[in-house]
């Protein structure tokens, strides 16, 4: 599509057909449109005058949000699977709350997101990685009854940054609160760990759940896109008659450059409709249960039997690597996280790889150090204690500290259910076999604490 420096696009009839294509046979949908909304001027000593200030706050700048987007989406033809809102880390804004009810703060974030009809709020936060304030610790030790009183709030909590290094006394409690929160959740398989991510180096601008907050560097208020177009890239591929990696790449690169096209479009509208800042877009490759939505797919159309075989890391760089490429070109404002996502309850690929046994925890890992997040959406057996989720989330923390990326744990130790079992949780979160994990005690490392130290190369400017 034709870019204008206007900011308007102006696309060709071919154009068109094209994109129509891709959403009717190919699954592209803009994933989400999600409105950051700064909640620092709410700040109030008295935790009820706080909640209205935030209620009051969210409902005002939002309650457009979800008619303008139906709008456009009518407009355009363009699928917009979800509706979505990001505020400022609770931690931060709830700071001089004197209150330790930091539960009523979720309940009112969750009654506002249902008033102004919006599918999730994200931005129950903390920011924790050198180090835990009174209103940090306040938050976390709320997040099990918060995400099982409510509905639609995600939460989130940054661990390290390669800057700082890794807080080794917060992964450990945070093994503890996941448990916890899949204990509280146990009637639905332990969905609240689905509303739960941890991060290292967590962008600001990111629109996806569960890790969306708005950052205290973004503006009063942003619209973020995120899209997905893991069925156009492997429709794409598979057109290609016995391509070499150099044609698939570039086929990549073209089909992202396209998708990020229409993304911009859609969210300049949105944006300019609403009044408010475009922000970002994001253009991760994010799978759906739906056969053929799958990065997993993309990489089995390259030449792997199943995804999980020796040679899975590789394609999947390469793919992560396009993917940039081709956004770049097509936009200066490229953003949140944009890559390849490998959530395995959302991937209809990922999950037959880990029932074929093709596809471990161990090799997840290893493809967190390329992809564009980390070990997403895995359950593991109830019993797994807490220790081995902190241990699991310390390495990946690892991975992202030393490679200056983003990485992520979403983590959900279902209750009562063991291998061969498996969770569902309906939607676009869809349902994951039990993986095993590592029976060797961890307990000892993980209750040392600490810090683990900033990598030297944090020091480079």
């Amino acid at each position: 599509m034709s870019f204008k420096h206007s900011g308007f696009y102006s696309p060709s009839n071919n154009e068109i057909l094209e994109t129509i294509q891709m959403v009717r046979m190919e699954h592209l949908d803009i994933r989400t449109v999600t409105m950051g909304i700064n909640l620092r001027d709410c700040s109030h000593p008295d935790i009820e005058v706080f909640n209205e200030n935030i209620y009051e706050k969210i409902t005002t700048r939002a309650k457009d949000l979800v008619r303008t987007t139906d709008e456009i989406q009518r407009l355009y033809g363009i699928p917009i699977i979800n509706k979505r809102i990001s505020v400022t880390p609770i931690a931060i804004a709830a700071e001089s709350c004197r209150s330790n009810d930091f539960v009523s703060i979720a309940k009112t974030m969750d009654e506002a997101a249902k008033d102004v009809q919006v599918d999730f709020i994200g931005g129950f936060s903390a920011l924790v990685h050198k180090g835990v304030t009174a209103g940090d610790l306040k938050l976390i030790n709320s997040i099990p009854e918060a995400l099982a009183d409510t509905e639609k709030v995600c939460s989130s909590v940054n661990l390290a940054t390669t800057r700082t290094g890794i807080n080794m006394d917060a992964v450990g409690l945070m093994g503890g609160i996941i448990k916890e929160t899949a204990e509280l959740t146990a009637d639905k398989d332990g969905i609240g760990c689905a509303k739960l991510v941890t991060f290292a180096n967590a962008p600001e601008d990111n629109p996806f759940m569960a890790g969306a907050f708005h950052g205290v560097g973004e503006p009063e208020c942003v619209i973020n896109v995120g899209v997905s177009g893991p069925g156009v890239v492997n429709a794409a591929i598979n057109e290609l008659e016995n391509p070499n990696l150099t044609e698939i790449s570039e086929t990549i690169k073209k089909t992202a450059f396209k998708i990020t096209r229409m993304g911009e479009m859609v969210g300049r509208e949105v944006s300019r409709r609403l009044g408010v800042e475009f922000g970002i877009l994001d253009l991760s490759l994010a799978p759906t249960p739906e056969i053929g939505d799958s990065v997993a797919a993309i990489l089995e159309a390259m030449g792997l039997e199943r995804c999980g075989a020796h040679g899975t890391t590789a394609a999947l760089a390469l793919l992560n690597d396009a993917v940039k490429k081709g956004g770049a070109m097509a936009s200066s404002s490229v953003g949140g996280l944009s890559g390849a996502f490998i959530p395995v309850s959302e991937d209809a690929g990922m999950i037959e790889a880990v029932r074929a046994g093709a596809l471990s925890l161990e090799k997840l890992e290893a493809m967190t150090s390329i992809c564009s997040v980390g070990l997403d959406m895995i359950a593991v057996p109830g019993d797994t204690p807490a220790s081995t989720i902190s241990a699991i989330i310390a390495d990946e923390m690892a991975i992202g500290v030393i490679n200056r990326k983003t990485t992520a744990v979403r983590i959900i130790p279902a209750p009562g259910k063991g291998v061969g079992d498996s969770v569902e949780f309906g939607g676009l979160l869809g349902n994951a076999p039990i993986m095993p994990v590592s029976t060797f005690s961890s307990e000892v490392f993980v209750k040392r604490g600490g810090r683990i130290p900033a990598p030297i190369q944090s020091l480079t400017n």
